[in-house]
């Protein structure tokens, strides 16, 4: 699998992933090989670029959960964009209730976890995909809290609109890795913007407000080091910090690889004292992470293959070890204390390297994925 940027693209090759337009409507299947009309239509749509499949490279397989994500982040993307843009120039709200119900209604009420798969940010469309994640981390969150309905619809409202003012940070900073004190004090006038406008679009829902000024207080105490244990957050609160975290660290982008879920668990579990303990472990029930048939790479530079879960600690499971097929309970940290998982193996395009068949000759049972067929060219 190759990443192609859009203007390197050429007629016959095979798409790796779907692509849909605003609406959700295909237009192209995976293993579509692409047309000079295809070609045109991709770099209308704004896109950096797409996943290339290698001559003789079969489809990667997608259960039809992976799909139907894939799907509505490409609807939502398009609807959250046009919805803020249109709240900067006017200072109204227009369809954000209709959004946030339709993000809790598919990912807000879910007994099983999804496969959170990111897809690739460019700086245009970063911060417009990364509200749409946060949105749909907190919709799952909250529904394993148990929080109320009024309450969860705030939280992702929040989600939604908590970084709007970033949009009107100047474009000669966005995207910078480091700023000098006066672009850092230009983004946190930004900031304080985004959050008086969330106060006045927001007249009649003040919790939406003060979610997104408290998650933002506790996030930036990590850089300066204000104790805000005496600080009485509200849940939605809670679950934005850790949500927006998770995906900024997850996300992926052209200009930088992204951390991986494993390292991001183990931040918000070594910082308590921003991330709510609860909210992490309502994040670990919501989406998988070392589930059993994941490929992994230990700390020692080591590969094995997850063969169960383990509920109670997530970075814990029970591995098989490629090396010499010996099986590693790492829970039991009296002999295996110095072994950990530093990362999981994955393709170019975000997503997990399974290997179910090895699971099962192993004798495990697991739930297989019932992987969508894709025609063939």
């Amino acid at each position: 699998m190759l990443f192609v940027k859009t203007d390197e693209l050429k007629k016959g090759m095979r798409l790796a992933r779907p692509i849909y337009n605003k609406d959700g409507v295909l237009l192209y299947e995976r293993n579509s090989k692409l047309t000079i009309q295809g070609i045109i239509s991709i770099k209308n749509f704004g896109l950096i670029g797409i996943f290339i499949l290698e001559p003789a490279e079969p489809v990667p397989p997608m259960t039809q959960a992976d799909i139907d994500f894939e799907r509505f982040q490409t609807m939502y993307v398009f609807s959250i964009q046009d919805e803020l843009d249109k709240i900067l120039q006017t200072k109204r709200l227009y369809k954000m209730p209709t959004i946030a119900a339709n993000i809790v209604k598919s990912y807000g009420h879910l007994d099983k976890k999804i496969n959170f798969v990111q897809n690739l940010r460019s700086k245009e469309d970063y911060l417009y995909k990364h509200s749409l994640n946060v949105a749909i981390l907190c919709a799952m969150i909250t529904h394993k809290m148990n929080m109320r309905l009024d309450e969860q619809a705030d939280t992702v409202q929040a989600a939604i609109v908590h970084d709007i003012g970033k949009l009107t940070v100047p474009k000669n900073i966005k995207g910078k890795d480091i700023l000098t004190q006066e672009e850092q004090e230009a983004v946190r006038m930004a900031q304080i913007q985004g959050h008086n406008l969330i106060d006045i679009v927001f007249s009649s829902s003040p919790n939406v407000k003060r979610i997104c000024a408290q998650a933002q207080r506790a996030l930036e105490s990590l850089e300066s080091g204000e104790d805000i244990s005496s600080m009485k957050m509200v849940k939605g609160a809670k679950v934005l910090a850790v949500a927006e975290t998770f995906d900024t660290m997850t996300a992926m982008q052209v200009e930088k690889a992204p951390d991986s879920e494993v390292a991001a668990i183990k931040h918000l579990l070594e910082n308590p004292q921003v991330y709510d303990s609860d909210v992490v472990r309502a994040l670990i029930r919501s989406i998988n992470i070392l589930a059993p048939g994941v490929s992994v790479e230990l700390n020692t530079g080591e590969k094995a293959l997850v063969l169960n879960a383990n509920e109670q600690n997530v970075l814990e499971p029970m591995i098989l070890m490629f090396g010499d097929n010996s099986i590693v309970d790492l829970s039991d940290r009296e002999m295996f204390g110095d072994l950990e998982i530093k990362d999981i193996m994955k393709t170019m395009d975000n997503r997990y390297v399974m290997d179910i068949d090895l699971l099962k000759r192993q004798g495990f049972k697991v739930e297989e994925p019932e992987y969508v067929a894709v025609k063939e060219e």
